[in-house]
Formats: structure tokens, sequence, C-alpha cells
């Protein structure tokens, strides 16, 4: 299509439509409604009001609203009081912040309209579990038994599943086919189930759109099959004909799909896809077409609009969510894209969807031809990058949409001059890259990428030309990623060929090296990858203005038309600084001597044929006159990026905390922010949202243009921290903490010689200069600067410790490596807490399960503490207070603590690991089981504006606990071993709460995404270190509670176990029935066929619970034995409700 997209309403809201009738509930009320606040577009004129159900349009013509009054469809309004919204779980891969984004959305628009929302959602780590949103909130699983029994206990009117991803939808369907909705009378407001039904089953969708024949004869659909079992994947192969993809129903991100070649592969893949879903589609292959997507917009009066159209960069084979995408499409012709317009349009109207959804489409890139791949009938990750690319808010939308408005009575939240049905069009091009963090992971893991996803995120750059958007986006994925340019070590051509053809997490690099270095043309590049010659061609400017660049040899010799040229190709100052062996500095000096500047612009959802006021905002060199004025002098709040593991949602929380702490301060802000699946990135939670990098060069821009009163970078992790010292010495007022402090936090050579001088103990430990000066096994390598333990690692012996230093000094090259003593078997502690110039005015303890050598990022944490005397809990506050004061402290900070009982009648060894100066991934964890948020608090210490008094929380009693448990998406990672160090490996997290420590841990591992509780009397399968105390205590227990035991080796009932072939072990693990692994290994295992690793790792290839900590493993046990006798393993039965369902007001006492 090109750039611009000229295209504006398709509605139908003058057709006269039968009026739907809704299911009208029982009226519930409650003692505090919500107050209705609605967005309105423009001031009305006139003083016309609607009569006897009229629906009017959204305009501020009094003409305008009188005539639709008379012509559009009177659609009932859903009769509810009380909604209740299944939230989507802890972040997983596939599944992660878009759908915190999405849900709070929704819950804004339910507020809107007094209505009550029940909230169920695991993960604390999110924006929409705060008490802003949700009348009630119940840290529950996402599974059907808990969802009933909270809807028999709430009893609401309605119902809503689209917002809540997979995990939402599955549930939904499953309760309807109970007939639980019918029964309690809760009906399902949006998307019919049936809709979502068709949608998710793969015979049913094909079925569907195959006996409609309003579409285009154009081989709309691919030759498939839906089977359930191995035998008939393989015959519906034989009949389609190799090479063939193999698509899972009812589950996200492509979990366990693929490509198959021959029958060898296809058995493999249809045995794990079938262990994860109950149906699999087998398909024509058509890898190498192609890939598009449409965002649809439906009301209940069959308005429909396209939002948002998509291109992949990458062609089929690629998962969405793995490939680059860019909005909208560049490559189509017009008649391409209308042919898909309205294809997409036909498909969803015949499919009744209500609400928002998105359709994925196959292009032949050679002849017109089209397949339909798949419809996702409810918000998904697509949604939020379609929402935040155009500036339309989607999840408000269609949550309006499913309470029965239509959309041409809906403004735009978002620019306030048009109504909902109007079509955004773009003058922009939006980017999107995946954020992979593979490299965490054993050697073993499969960096390939294809149609299942492994990305743990994404981001989003914006720009006026496709070559600066893909520059701008490939730094916000890694810092060190100056841009399009040979990164890593260079490939022999063999090998550069196959990395060109099967892609991997580095795909562009290996495009970068094959333009940059083995001068491959675009023809040759094309063959290779099938990605489409002008995305090609684009990158081929880049590297065009890169050898002009280098060719230059100095800063001087820049002339002003070639420093624009690079600007406006998207070169960042780093960038050219490294081709001309210069600095940023001196290049950003330079630059500015000839005027080259960036410019404001807007994201106005227009192409500024309309005016519009939104605060979406981003910098472009492709300009000449800014879109704002910069007169508002806002505070800066510098966002956490892309997710990724070590930095995630949890973070997204904190800094929307701070911006809405500054708002009620009456502080403008500003807040700077690339992540599409994020709440801070929402169009309402800032006075003016830069959907920009975060590196210094943009930050110092954002802060000249808008003459900023001042930068927080304490809630945003680690990528704010890196760039404070460097603020504050470049002139920019940093608020809260000294940068020069948190630089001494940070460095891990000074970091340790304060807490010398404080009088702070820690373990022994030494600044790395020689691999001879780190013998004193065990050690601890720590790196500087470092986020999620990147590069930690203990060492036990002399072959390992060289290896180690490296990747430490790699990751970290500009700060020292220290090496700590690492202390075997001590318990591990963290503490949260908030100061004020050096004083504690709050801090929380929060207890670690497994002992130290695993990262507090995937440790089970216990708040409050269950098993700390009285006398550790003063001396580990004494211990907040003196690091407070010693890095005169304000604003948030976290340590680990280390704790090693000594001896009998002594008291124990407390010893500080690691202190960061900004707010931790704990945060969200402690604000809302404490029921104190520590951000507010942080924000007045950080502003000192209102701060408050000194407040001891954890002196305070209390009758209940909560578990935090980590969330890990190794099904996802093929080959990775799922084994537990000091490097986090996890993506998200839940938490729970019950009356004691093993209620809670109980709903809060059954919260984690895909936990099965093993049925009565199966078979458990035991491994791992036999010396392991522990083991012999979860035997017994096991044993007792009436489950099998078996193992590969000893102690337990011995059985054949093969290390080599993935299809006898499931005949194995079937014909012992073994539904729980429990590995208690000591180290990783060393090949892939390690029996230890074989059992670790197919226990999550075939979907089921893996326990692989002993301390963890013991409390899951104990956990067991105690909930079997309360029918903690049977399913739902009317009237039963257990003892954890309760929300969080009923916990903490406060109402949510």
């Amino acid at each position: 299509m090109g750039l611009f997209a000229p295209f504006r309403v398709a509605v139908n809201s003058l057709k006269k439509r039968p009026a739907r009738f809704f299911h009208l509930s029982a009226t519930c009320h409650f003692p505090a409604p919500t107050t209705v606040a609605r967005a309105i577009a423009a001031p009305s004129v006139g003083d016309f009001v609607p009569q006897d159900g009229e629906r009017v349009l959204n305009s501020p013509s009094e003409l305008a609203r009188r005539l639709s009054a008379k012509v559009l469809p009177k659609l009932p309004r859903a009769d509810v009081r009380k909604v209740v919204m299944v939230g989507s779980g802890g972040l997983s891969i596939g599944q992660a912040g878009e759908f915190d984004y999405s849900g709070s959305q929704a819950m804004k628009a339910l507020r809107e309209e007094g209505i009550d929302a029940v909230l169920i959602n695991p993960n604390i780590a999110t924006w929409q579990t705060s008490h802003q949103l949700a009348s009630e909130v119940y840290f529950l699983p996402i599974s059907v038994d808990y969802v009933a029994y909270v809807l028999e206990k709430e009893r609401p009117d309605g119902i809503l599943l689209t917002f809540g991803g997979q995990s939402a939808l599955n549930v939904g369907i499953e309760l309807d086919r109970m007939g639980l909705l019918d029964r309690l009378g809760v009906r399902v407001l949006g998307t019919p189930i049936r809709t979502l039904e068709v949608s998710e089953d793969r015979d049913l969708f094909v079925q569907a759109l195959k006996g409609n024949h309003s579409f285009p004869s154009l081989h709309g659909f691919p030759q498939s099959t839906a089977v359930s079992s191995v035998n008939a994947a393989l015959a519906a192969a034989e009949k389609i004909g190799y090479p063939v993809i193999m698509r899972s129903a009812f589950t996200l991100g492509g979990l366990g799909s693929g490509f198959a070649n021959n029958s060898e592969e296809l058995r493999d893949l249809a045995a794990r896809g079938l262990a994860l879903s109950p149906q699999v589609l087998v398909e024509r292959s058509m890898k190498g077409w192609k890939e598009v997507e449409y965002e649809v917009v439906r009301d209940g009066a069959d308005n429909t609009i396209i939002c948002c159209n998509m291109e992949n960069f990458d062609p089929l084979g690629t998962h969405t969510g793995d490939s680059i995408v860019v909005a909208p499409s560049q490559t189509l012709t017009d008649d391409e894209y209308h042919m898909l317009r309205s294809a997409a349009l036909k498909v969803i109207r015949h499919l009744g969807v209500v609400g928002e959804c998105n359709i994925q489409y196959a292009l032949n890139p050679n002849k017109r031809e089209y397949c339909v791949i798949e419809v996702n009938a409810r918000l998904s990750r697509s949604s939020a990058l379609a929402s935040k690319a155009t500036g339309y808010p989607l999840a408000y939308t269609a949550a309006k949409l499913a309470l029965g408005y239509t959309l041409p009575e809906l403004p735009n939240a978002v620019t306030k001059t048009t109504t909902a049905c109007f079509e955004p069009s773009l003058d922009y091009i939006v980017t999107k890259i995946p954020k992979w963090d593979l490299a965490k992971f054993s050697s073993q893991v499969n960096r390939e990428v294809g149609s299942s996803m492994k990305s743990v995120g994404e981001v989003m750059a914006i720009g006026r030309t496709f070559e600066e958007s893909l520059m701008k986006a490939v730094r916000m994925v890694d810092p060190r990623w100056v841009g399009f340019e040979v990164f890593g070590k260079r490939m022999d051509r063999e090998k550069l060929d196959s990395a060109l053809q099967k892609p991997t997490d580095m795909r562009l690099f290996a495009i970068a090296q094959a333009m940059y270095l083995e001068n491959y043309t675009v023809d040759r590049i094309h063959q290779l990858t099938k990605i489409d010659k002008w995305f090609l061609h684009k990158l081929e400017n880049i590297v065009d203005t890169h050898r002009a660049l280098t060719a230059a040899g100095s800063v001087q010799a820049i002339d002003a038309q070639l420093m624009s040229r690079a600007k406006r190709m998207g070169f960042a100052d780093t960038h050219i600084a490294s081709l001309v062996n210069s600095d940023e500095a001196t290049v950003r000096a330079h630059r500015k001597s000839h005027g080259v500047i960036p410019f404001v612009k807007r994201i106005d959802t227009l192409a500024a044929e309309f005016p519009a006021y939104t605060n979406y905002l981003y910098t472009t060199y492709n300009a000449s006159e800014h879109d704002v004025e910069f007169d508002e002098h806002g505070t800066m709040v510098l966002g956490s990026g892309v997710y990724r593991i070590g930095s995630s949602v949890e973070f997204d929380w904190c800094a929307v905390t701070c911006a809405r702490s500054l708002r009620d301060q009456g502080v403008r802000t500003i807040m700077v922010n690339y992540n599409p699946e994020t709440v801070s990135t929402d169009f309402d939670e800032a006075d003016r949202l830069y959907f920009e990098e975060l590196g210094w060069e943009r930050v110092m821009d954002i802060f000249e243009l808008e003459g900023a009163q001042g930068v927080v970078v304490s809630v945003g992790g680690q990528l704010p921290q890196n760039i404070a010292l460097r603020l504050k010495e470049s002139g920019v007022k940093v608020l809260g903490t000294d940068p020069e402090n948190i630089d001494m936090a940070e460095d891990r050579h000074k970091f340790s010689s304060v807490l010398d001088k404080i009088g702070v103990d820690q373990p022994e430990w030494t600044e790395v200069t020689s691999v001879e000066a780190a013998k004193a096994y065990p050690v601890l390598i720590r790196p500087s600067y470092v986020l999620s333990g990147a590069a930690m690692n203990v060492v036990y012996e002399e072959p390992a410790l060289e290896y180690n230093l490296s990747a430490a000094a790699s990751v970290s090259p500009l700060h020292p490596v220290v090496v700590t003593k690492f202390i075997d078997g001590a318990q591990e502690i963290d503490v949260d807490a908030v100061a004020h110039q050096g004083r504690l005015l709050v801090h929380a303890v929060s207890e670690h399960v497994e002992n130290a050598g695993v990262h507090s990022g995937d440790a089970t944490l216990v708040l409050p503490p269950f098993s700390l005397p009285e006398s550790d809990m003063a001396r580990l506050k004494e211990i907040a207070q003196k690091v407070a004061a010693g890095f005169d402290i304000s604003g948030p900070f976290n340590m680990q603590i280390i704790r090693k009982p000594v001896g009998t009648g002594e008291e124990a060894q407390l010893k500080v690991i690691e202190c960061n100066l900004r707010a931790s991934r704990s945060f969200p964890f402690v604000s809302k089981v404490l029921g104190h948020n520590f951000i507010e608090t942080a924000a007045a210490a950080i502003t000192g504006v209102n701060v408050p008094e000194s407040i001891d929380l954890m002196a305070q009693a209390r009758d209940y606990t909560s578990v935090k448990v980590a969330q890990f998406s190794w099904t996802r990672l093929g080959g990775a071993d799922p084994f537990l160090g000091v490097e986090m490996a996890s993506t998200g997290e839940v938490a729970s709460f019950g009356a004691d420590v093993y209620e809670a841990y109980w709903a809060s591992l059954l919260s984690t995404t895909g936990f099965k509780v093993p049925r009565e009397k199966s078979g458990v399968l035991l491994g791992g270190d036999v010396r392991t105390p522990e083991l012999r205590t979860i035997a017994i227990t096991l044993s007792n509670l009436g489950f099998r035991l078996y193992c590969s080796s000893s102690a337990a009932k011995r059985i054949f176990f093969p290390t080599k072939d993935k299809r006898k072990l499931r005949e194995v693990f079937d014909e012992f029935d073994i539904q729980c692994v429990i590995n208690l290994a000591r180290n990783r295992g060393k090949s892939v066929t390690d029996e230890d690793y074989v059992a670790r790792r197919n226990a999550v290839d075939f979907g089921l619970p893996l326990l692989n900590n002993p301390r963890t493993a013991q409390l899951f046990v104990d956990s067991l034995a105690k909930k079997i006798p309360q029918g903690g393993l049977r399913k739902y039965s009317e009237g039963r409700i257990p003892s954890e369902v309760k929300s969080w007001r009923e916990f903490i006492g406060v109402r949510g």
C-alpha cells in the first residue's frame, strides 16, 4: 500500500436493524457505586436530549445528533452492575504484558459506566491488580475450578473473557460447556461463546469459513485436517503432501506448532503438540509466503472497521510474535490490500465477533492468492501493538462495545475529535522487533525461530521512513546494539547462508554481515530469506549511508548534508562516532552546530488531516517543524523499556504508580518508554508520552526540548540507572538519590568498600585482576551494572573459572568484576525499602524458600516471613537503616541478604550480597501484600513533597501469608535445561494469599500457567542427587498419600528410561501414569542424554509439573498433604468454596 492509508469509514450505522435483546440479570446493589465519568469527544452544541433509548452519534453538532437518533439502531445496553474480568496470569512467552494493558483499559471503560469489576488475576506485579481499577481482586489461578468458585461467591451479572489472553478464553469456553454460566445467570459480554469456540477449534474454524460462499474464490483456506492422535496426523499429512505445518488448538503463541518435512519429523511434533492440546491441525505449508495481519473492530449492530493492517518483515514460517512487523503494510499493492481488507470484513461479520479481533493471512508473493491462517476473536499481542501504533484505544472501545454501545456513539478517547468508527490513517511508520533472551539459557537451547513463539518481549519504534524506524527499534531491543550493523562473530559463508535460510534470533545481523562484509546482492539475500526485496533495498540504503560516513574519516569531515542524511536514516550519534573514531558528545556537538536536530511529532491517527490533541509523541529527523509547544516543563519519568528476563511488568507498575503520584502532587509528567505492551504507554497515564529510546542521546533531546524540571530514574529498572550518572554530568537534575551514590552501589568494588566503611557485614570479596586471585572455591562471580544476574555464576572448581570470568567481563566491560565467597546452604532474604535523605521510611522483609544459589527473581518469596525470629527482623531493619544512611538514599532501594546459622544459641550471620538503589521487581508484591504502596512513598521521597513519617510495617501482626512464585516458560524454549541457578530464567511471577504458607503456596503454584496437579494415586518420577536430605521425606510423604514412586536409577521403583527417543519416553510416562517429576540435581545436565536433563526437559515438553529445588519440592508435598483431606484434588462442585478463595480486601482488611 505504501505509507499513506486513504481509507476511512466502513460502517452500516444507517441501516435499520432489528434490536437484539440481552439476558437481564438480577439487579445487584453495592454500598459504594463507582462514579460515572465518560470520555467526551468535544463540547456539544444545542440542547437536544435523546429519548426512549435513542442512540446518538457522538458529535458536537446538534443536527448530526438529531438525525442519528432517528436512524441508528436501538441496541439495548447490557443490564449489568457487576462484571467478572478474567485476567491472563503470570507473564509467559506468548502471553505477556499486553493483557495487563488491555485489561486495564477495559476496566477503565467499566468504571466509566458505574459497573463494579471483579478481577481474577494472580499476577501481582500488574497495574490492573491495583485497587484503582477493580472493586475486588482475587489473586487466584486462572483455572476452570477457581473461576467457578469466584463466580459462585460473587454472583456477577456478566463476565468478560476476551481481555485475558488464551487462558481466559479457554476457561470461559469450558465454563459454558459445564453449564455453570447459565445456572448462575452470568452473561458473556462481547463476542459470543460459540464464536470463541469456532475461532479456537481448528476444525470448526475451517468448516465455518468453507461453508460461507461470499469469499473470493482465491484458495481462501489452506488444505487442512483437524486430528487428535499421532496416527491421524500422519495419515492427514500423507493425503495433503509434505511439507506440512501442524498447529495446536486452544493455545497461544504457536505453542506446540511447527513445520514437518517428513513423517519422522511430524511424529515427534504431533506427540509434543498433543501433550499440550487435545487437537492439532495438519495443513499445507505455505512457508515463504508473505504474512499480513488486519485488526478488526465490530459492534453488535454489524458496524465493522479496520483499525490497522500490519505486514511481517519475515515471510511465513516465523511466528508473528517472533517476526519484525511493520505498520502500515509497505509492500502490498492496492489490489492486494483491498482484497484482504474485504475478506477480513466478511470473515469477522460471518463469525459474529463483537469487539476487537485480528485476522492473519498468508499471501502468495508471486500471484493473486491468499489463505486465512487464523482469527483471534479476542484482544491479543497484536492488538496492543496496533492500538499503540495508531492511537486507537482498542481495548477500551472493545469493552464499550461489549456493553452494547455501537461505534458511531463512541468518541475516540485518544484524539477527542473523531468517533470510534473512524478508521485510523498514519503518516509515519511503526516497526516492532521482538526481544529474545535465548542466550541466557543452556547451550542445548534451540535458537532457531519458527512457528512457535520464543521471544519474551517487543519494542515499537516510530519514524517517518522505514530506515529511521528500524534503526531506532534495533537500539531499543538491546543498548549494546547501535543499529543495523555487524554484531557478533563473523561466520564463514556456509554458516552465513544457513543463518539466512533458517532464521534465528540473530538473523537481522546475519543480513548485516551479508551486506557489509560479503557484498551479497539484494537478489541473493531474497533468494535465501524470502524477505521482500523492498525491505532489503531499504537496508541497502542504510549500508550505503554507513559507507559514506566511514569514508568521511572524521567528525569534522561530515558536512551538514551527510549528517542530515545519516540522522534521517536513523543513525545514532554513538553509531556515527564509532565510524569516524570519535565519541558521542563530540558528534552531538558537531551535529547541533549544523542545525541538525530532531522534531517532535504527534501520533494523531488522522494523518494530520484533522486537528488532533493527542499526547502521543515521537521524535524524527524527517520533518521541518514541531507539532507541540514546549511550555509545560514537566518532570520526566523514564520507563523500563522492553520486557525481558529480569525486567518486566513489575517495573511498569512502578513507573505508572510514580507518574500518577507526581500528578497527584500537581506535577506535570512526561513518560518516556517504547514498550507497546505497557500501561505506562497508555494515552492517559501521563501528560505527555514519548514513544522513544531510553539512551542518553534521546533522553537529553527530550529534556532539552521540554525544559524539564527533572528526571526520575529509579522506577524503570536497570536501563535508566545505567545513564543516571552521565545525565547528572550533562547538567540534568536527577531527582531522588544522587547518581554518584547510585554508581557506588552499582559498581561492585565501590559498593563493597562502602559496606566495609559503615560496618555492614558481607561475604569475603576481591576485585579480580587474575585467575589466581579468585581461587577460594566455591565463589560467586558478580559483574557490575547488570540486571537479572547476567553472567553471574557460582564456580565450584578451577576449569570453569576462566570461562565465567571472561563472560562477566564482556557483559559489563567498563566496570570491575568482583568475586565473592559463595556461602553454600545459606538462606536468602529480600529487603525492599524507601528512604528520604538517608532516613528509613518503610521496609519489607521477604523470605526465600530456596537456599542461596537461586536468583531472587526465580525464588519463591514468602511475606510475612514464616521462620525468621524477631531478633533477626530487628537486625535486618538496622542494616536497612545503615545502608540508607551510608548511601544517603532518597527513594526506593532493595537489598539481598544471606542468613547463615552458626550454632546453637548464637545469632545467625546476616551478610548483604547486593543492593540496588532503585525499585525492584518485588515492589508491587510487598506493596499489595502489606497494603502500603511503596512507590507512592518513594515518589514523595524523590520529590521531597509531603514526605511521610517512618512506619514499621513488619512490626504489625497479620493473620495471612502471601507467596510469590516464579513463572517459567520452559515449554517454549526447546532444548533449554529447566534448572535454577544464580542467573534469572523466569519470565514472570504470580502470587496468592492464604491462612498459612501451605495454603498460599498451593494457590500460587496452581496459578502458574500450565501447572496441572497430579491425579490421586498417579505416578511420580524422582531423580537428581540422591544425597539430598529432603528427598527421603518427600518420598515418604508422597508414598503415604498414595502416589506411586518411580526413578531411573535407585531408591524408588526403577523403570526403563530412554534418553534418546522422545516417543518411547512418552510411552513410558503413559505406561506408568507419571503425572509429576521431582528432580533435585545439583548441576545442569552436561549433555542431551544426561538422565536428569532428559527427565526435566521432557516433563515440561509433556506438560507435566516439574519440581526442581529441594525446599520447594518439600513445601509442595507438605501443601499437598494438607490440601488432599480438604478436597484439593477434587474438581469444582456446587456449594464447596475452598478457604483460599477470598478477595484481596478480605485478606488485608482494606477495600480494593
